[in-house]
């Protein structure tokens, strides 16, 4: 557990595949903590907490979801159960979370999706079995409070910053954001679009960004690496670094349609693992789509594929 300024306390918790490392944060407040964020619903919840809860002095009095990834969100029930505190998220997130990790299905649906958009027989099938290896460590907190944009959680205001997440929400106080994955300061977060999501996620986080930027936080707390110092500065590179990859993504399009694997492999190669691919493609649609809604690119759906081609 590490100090940070304004008596913040940032939990960090290591994890067994992609990033190796989440971070949660507790703010003070008069009537006791609030908790930002639960990590991985792993395995063992109770040895984990229990060192944290003891330190604390003061009892953890609501929790905070930033966002429905597993290892923002997996750990809620556990984290709910061992502090006794209710638990608030997003309503819009939450409504995603039930439609992802609350139906048998999601793996399913998914690789059907990533099929009309070319990906290759065998890769969605071996993506057709991520719900069973995610499963476990995925135990959400059912029907928390709702949060929308305006609400003020223990002197926090709630702003709803879609992108990474189609209900991502941040909080912010004094000019500190925790920012969950809306803004990292040593990676970009991934943009990727899904079935059941909103339609142009790329556009809805570049939106996102534009207003960190009004905002001009002075110090935003991720859920990755280290605090970052000018917010609206890194998210200005970000705004750049999507400029370029949908600059990248136009000039792969050209008057023979291409499904959107074929783009992604242009973009990021062919030496992926299908968790990897699945990755890439979402990714690519992000950005396709964008161009789509921009006037710089054509969609055409053919026998249920969809292809693009450049306008």
């Amino acid at each position: 557990m590490t100090e940070l300024p304004g008596g913040i306390r940032r939990l960090t918790f290591e994890l067994p595949f992609g990033i190796r490392h989440v971070h949660c944060y507790l703010l003070p407040g008069p009537d006791g903590w609030t908790l930002v964020d639960t990590g991985l619903g792993l395995p063992n919840a109770e040895s984990r907490w229990e060192p944290v809860l003891a330190a604390l002095g003061v009892p953890v009095g609501r929790i905070v979801i930033t966002h429905f990834h597993p290892d923002h969100a997996g750990g809620g029930a556990d984290a709910r159960a061992l502090t006794g505190a209710d638990v608030l998220q997003g309503a819009d997130d939450y409504a995603q979370c039930e439609r992802v990790w609350g139906r048998p299905d999601w793996s399913e649906r998914l690789a059907e999706y990533l099929l009309r958009n070319g990906l290759p027989e065998p890769v969605a099938e071996e993506l057709r079995h991520e719900s069973r290896t995610f499963a476990p460590f995925i135990r959400f907190a059912r029907d928390p409070g709702s949060l929308h944009e305006g609400d003020e959680v223990d002197g926090w205001r709630v702003l709803e910053l879609p992108g990474h997440a189609d209900g991502h929400i941040c909080l912010l106080r004094d000019g500190v954001l925790v920012a969950g994955d809306h803004l990292l300061g040593e990676i970009t977060p991934t943009v990727g679009l899904y079935p059941d999501s909103r339609p142009d996620p790329l556009g809805d986080y570049l939106a996102s960004l534009r207003r960190t930027i009004e905002l001009a936080p002075k110090l935003a707390l991720p859920g990755h690496g280290e605090p970052v110092s000018e917010p609206a500065g890194r998210a200005r590179e970000i705004v750049e670094h999507h400029r370029l990859r949908l600059d990248e993504t136009a000039a792969a399009l050209g008057v023979e349609p291409r499904t959107g694997h074929e783009i992604s492999v242009t973009l990021f190669g062919d030496g992926l693992d299908a968790s990897g691919r699945r990755f890439a493609l979402a990714e690519t649609l992000a950005h396709v789509e964008r161009l789509v809604r921009t006037g710089r690119a054509a969609r055409t759906e053919n026998g249920g594929t969809l292809t693009y081609t450049a306008a």
